[in-house]
């Protein structure tokens, strides 16, 4: 406990580099794979090979990428936006595959009663196909968020501040305490994106939410019903 008290501003330190540096790779992922996604949908001839390039893309070893990057980018080796390229690269494969589906989740009916009264691609992309797709979008950026938050820690290997700092010390230093810390802290991290992704989900996507709660009354109706017969 003496450890926790003496490293308290270490360890608050630590999570906030972790929680910032894990923001960009969620919100550079998503960004991308919407056109990607998108795309892939609309010209159905090129969404297998869509699929595959970025599916090679989480195919890489994060460590070897971590490594690579550098040289490619031109960068110093702890610069940390090896890392963050590196994890908008993963972000970007999980959520192209994701995006595409979210998009062909659409009813094709209700995208030509859109064209139908007028709306143009662009119009009909933001207004209809984008926030009907929003429900799988959501689903695929909360997997994208733990998969990022867990992956950032890889980078201590190579010297990057992070929460992965206290897995390599504790190691070492053969201190369980120490890389306890680090996963609980990771962990915690994890769970306050998911919180955070989930409202917002709700604020933007409220149709979502009175859905789920029509279904859970009339499941609930036929409970009712199913115990009176």
């Amino acid at each position: 406990m003496n450890w926790l008290v003496e490293n308290a501003g270490q360890i608050w330190e630590l999570t906030l580099v972790h929680a910032a540096l894990s923001a960009v790779p969620i919100v550079v992922g998503f960004v991308l794979a919407i056109p990607v996604g998108w795309l892939a949908n609309r010209y159905h001839a090129s969404r297998g090979t869509v699929l595959a390039i970025v599916g090679l893309l989480y195919a890489i070893p994060s460590l070897p990428l971590f490594i690579a990057l550098p040289s490619l980018l031109g960068t110093r080796i702890l610069d940390p936006v090896n890392i963050e390229v590196a994890l908008s690269l993963y972000a970007l494969a999980i959520m192209v595959r994701t995006a595409s589906d979210a998009f062909a989740s659409v009813d094709v009916d209700i995208l030509l009663s859109a064209t139908a009264v007028g709306f143009s691609t662009w119009r009909r992309f933001w207004y209809v196909e984008l926030p009907l797709a929003g429900p799988v979008l959501l689903s695929g950026i909360r997997v994208v968020s733990v998969s990022t938050i867990s992956l950032l820690s890889v980078g201590s290997v190579i010297g990057v501040t992070s929460l992965g700092y206290f897995f390599i010390d504790g190691f070492q230093r053969d201190f369980p305490l120490e890389i306890l810390v680090g996963i609980i802290g990771t962990v915690v991290i994890a769970v306050v994106f998911d919180l955070v992704l989930a409202a917002v989900g709700r604020l933007l996507l409220p149709w979502t939410s009175r859905a789920v709660g029509r279904q859970r009354g009339r499941a609930a109706e036929r409970t009712q019903l199913a115990g009176a017969a």
